[in-house]
């Protein structure tokens, strides 16, 4: 993950360490190098001074320059460290080449204003240290107001830096909290839409074969003591129904491709299921198709096949039919679905309060395909899913 803006000021906080100990060793030296114009008690108060405001640095500024530290805490560093500065200035003016770091760290540490106006006081301060050891020179005057001007234009441009860092800082939070939240969101429309999924697979499947085994077994009582010939004929349907359910379940739970496209290719697959049906019921059923079809994906075998399975189980349980057409063929660049059976018909436009319908619609629309459906009162049902080839 990359690096927030507050975590990269913390890594080239080692920058202004190396500055900080650079200005420190270099007032410090100047102070006790230079040919002395104070005494040297006062100088030794005035690196005295000095390392107090090194100390105070490794104590409190390295993690105050962070602005992790609540304002009570920045400000006492900011003013223990000018407190110490002015010390030392009074001490030996030449300490005043403290300043250039010193400032810096004011406005690192504080807003602006406070820090223009602090940092503005103790320059002016140097010059009255400036004046107390020296006396009144042009000069002395002159430099203190180059030295404001130029701090108010660097704390300007640092400040400007440290508030774009943390803006920045918050804008990344606020990116990274509405990535988790689209995260978050998407993994619940995957869910939704996983468990759509289910459903339909398992109405498609498995609650068909179910009620496909009840309708039997019910023959079956019917038929045991009138017709034993007819009761074996359909409990060996039944039992190969309860096989063909148990691989059903078995495939999806090891989420792979249907069991019947496991067996074989989609118009066999197709063709089974129309011979089911002339098995398990009187009607006649007419199987076309239109070979060779094109190869498809997976995903488009699947909806044909379920959109199949789903017609096919509707025209047994309520069609009232005696004819089945099941036909399949290629027009221009797509594959077309077509069942027509001639029982009562039904209004597609009414309220549907099952699944099948809706789910055959959500899987042709999921791979840009198209379900209509045609039906009227004793003049059939067409059934019709065009996919693309």
């Amino acid at each position: 993950m990359n690096p927030s803006p507050r975590s990269a000021w913390q890594r080239f906080r080692w920058g202004w360490d190396v500055v900080f100990a650079v200005a420190y060793v270099g007032t410090v030296a100047y102070v006790l190098t230079e040919e002395p114009t104070t005494a040297i008690a006062a100088r030794l108060v005035s690196v005295a001074a000095l390392t107090g405001i090194a100390i105070v640095y490794l104590l409190l500024g390295r993690r105050a320059l962070t602005r992790e530290d609540n304002d009570a805490q920045r400000w006492l560093f900011a003013g223990v460290v000018l407190l110490l500065i002015v010390v030392a200035m009074f001490a030996d003016s030449r300490a005043s080449f403290g300043l250039f770091i010193v400032c810096p760290l004011v406005y690192m540490t504080l807003d602006f204003k406070p820090a223009a106006a602090l940092t503005s006081l103790t320059i002016m301060l140097s010059l009255v240290a400036s004046i107390v050891r020296n006396g009144a020179e042009a000069l002395a005057i002159l430099v203190p107001m180059i030295v404001i001007v130029f701090s108010m234009l660097a704390g300007r441009y640092i400040t400007g830096i440290i508030e774009e860092s943390h803006a920045r800082a918050g804008l990344i939070e606020r990116l990274e909290a509405s990535q988790a939240e689209v995260a978050r969101l998407s993994r619940e429309a995957g869910t939704a839409t996983e468990r759509e999924r289910l459903a339909r697979e398992i109405h498609d499947t498995l609650a068909q074969g179910f009620t496909s085994i009840v309708t039997l077994i019910q023959a079956i009582e019917s038929e045991m003591d009138t017709d034993p010939a007819a009761a074996r004929r359909h409990l060996g349907l039944a039992a190969r129904t309860a096989r063909e359910n148990l691989g059903e379940a078995r495939t999806m739970v090891a989420a792979l491709a249907p069991a019947d496209l496991a067996a074989g290719s989609l118009e066999q697959a197709l063709r089974r299921l129309a011979d089911r049906l002339a098995e398990e019921s009187t009607l006649t059923v007419t199987y076309e198709v239109d070979s060779p079809l094109p190869t498809l994906p997976m995903a488009t075998e699947v909806v044909l096949l379920r959109a199949a399975q789903e017609a096919l189980a509707n025209i047994g349980k309520h069609a009232s039919a005696s004819a089945v057409l099941v036909r399949v063929s290629v027009v221009d660049d797509s594959v077309r679905l077509l069942v027509h059976d001639d029982g009562a018909g039904f209004d597609p436009g009414a309220p549907a309060d099952g699944f099948g319908l809706s789910g055959m619609r959500s899987r042709a629309g999921q791979i840009g395909g198209r379900l209509s459906i045609r039906s009227g009162h004793s003049e059939g049902t067409d059934v019709e899913l065009q996919v693309p080839a």
